[in-house]
């Protein structure tokens, strides 16, 4: 095992009704709130006209500011920093799914360190070194962002998505009603779950190092995600199985399943080069890459995605090359079955050999880094995965 730091902070309130205890939790951290969400759903729904009340209760002022989009942009947080200082906000909340929560945490930075520009702290081109609080009401298993340490953003001008990683992007609070999401679309509720499994199998496909018991809880959760997940695809109304998914989005990216083993996440590095060129669904440009992923590099980790095979599976195989195929083959026939892309095609994406070569030098910051901890990628290995994955299949 590896030595590793765990530190979850974040107060939790989980159940129905639960955003009708916003103002409880929130008034422990703050008296104005900028309240930021989505385009419409939160307004539609009557979500916003439920924290609202709940915050008037606690005599929490607050000033809405909605248009968080799918791959939250640097753009609309600086809008939301200047609202925030406006508005003399102490309090960012971010309502709805990943992109309204990274966009507040994003706000929350940028506000409380108006002498820089969001995207120098974004890059680290700054320290980041005090925050605003900020917390999140979930109505979206997927991003896990309520619990994460990380935050996303699209950098429009330059066609560029990176994240941050950063104690100061823990939430104070997480408000979250698995009911609020049976109002999403199938694709939107698979494109979660597949986010979620992601978050586990980034950290999961490490070799060379022996930690037990958070493979259990790693290979748990794949297992319930992967049983509720098809469950929630065809019927949202299933509050039992959309609560298991709604938790394990949490626990997938709270750190809890990379204790003595790291994370890797260069599948998301290949996502985020997708989502920033063509707008792709974060959760769709990683299932359209994973299965050209894994095949690249499984016969260099054999016994993990053997491993993997067996305890998520149930796939028995001496052979652990078989074993460790049948599990990748195994995993792309789930996103089939959930109606998830498996290629870029099936994404949307009729790359040219200058686009994918465009991608693999995104993914790989102009081939200054290396990508995974199977083997290390460069950016000429990245194009043979991306050319890989245009019309990948099993």
């Amino acid at each position: 095992m590896n030595d590793f730091r765990y530190w979850a902070p974040t107060e939790v309130i989980f159940g129905k009704d639960a955003e009708n205890k916003t103002g409880e939790v929130a008034v422990k951290y703050g008296r104005k709130a900028l309240l930021v969400y989505g385009m419409s759903s939160a307004k539609k729904s009557g979500l916003l006209d439920r924290v609202e009340e709940s915050l008037k209760k606690s005599d929490i002022e607050y000033k809405e500011f909605g248009g968080a989009v799918s791959n939250p942009t640097l753009s609309h947080a600086r809008e939301g920093i200047k609202e925030a200082l406006d508005f003399g906000a102490d309090l960012i909340i971010g309502i709805g799914g990943g992109s309204a929560i990274d966009t507040a945490k994003a706000i929350a930075h940028g506000a409380a360190n108006p002498e820089y520009d969001l995207w120098d702290i974004w890059t680290k081109k700054v320290p980041l070194t005090k925050s605003f609080a900020h917390g999140a009401v979930l109505s979206m298993a997927a991003a896990g962002s309520e619990m994460s340490d990380s935050a996303v953003l699209t950098n429009e001008e330059i066609h560029k998505k990176c994240g941050i990683n950063t104690d100061f992007n823990r939430c104070r609070f997480a408000i979250m009603n698995p009911s609020l999401e049976e109002t999403l679309s199938k694709e939107q509720i698979a494109a979660g779950v597949t986010d979620i499994m992601m978050h586990t199998m980034e950290r999961y496909f490490i070799p060379g190092v022996y930690e037990g018991i958070t493979d259990e809880i790693a290979e748990g959760l794949l297992r319930s995600v992967i049983e509720n997940g098809r469950k929630i695809v065809d019927n949202p109304k299933d509050y039992d199985a959309m609560c298991e998914v709604f938790w394990a989005s949490s626990l997938s990216h709270n750190n809890l399943t990379e204790c003595g083993r790291g994370k890797d996440f260069s599948v998301h590095k290949f996502g985020h080069a997708l989502s920033a060129k063509y707008n792709a669904t974060h959760g769709a440009s990683l299932s359209a890459v994973w299965g050209a992923w894994a095949e690249t590099l499984y016969e260099d980790a054999e016994d993990r995605f053997a491993r993997f095979a067996k305890k998520v599976w149930g796939i028995e195989n001496e052979d652990k090359k078989v074993a460790a195929k049948a599990g990748i083959i195994k995993t792309v026939e789930f996103f089939k079955s959930i109606q998830m892309p498996v290629n870029l095609k099936e994404l949307g994406i009729n790359a040219s050999d200058e686009d994918i070569k465009a991608l693999a030098l995104d993914a790989t910051m102009n081939d200054t880094i290396k990508l995974s901890r199977i083997r290390p990628i460069g950016a000429k290995e990245a194009e043979e995965i991306f050319k890989k994955a245009s019309d990948y299949s099993i």
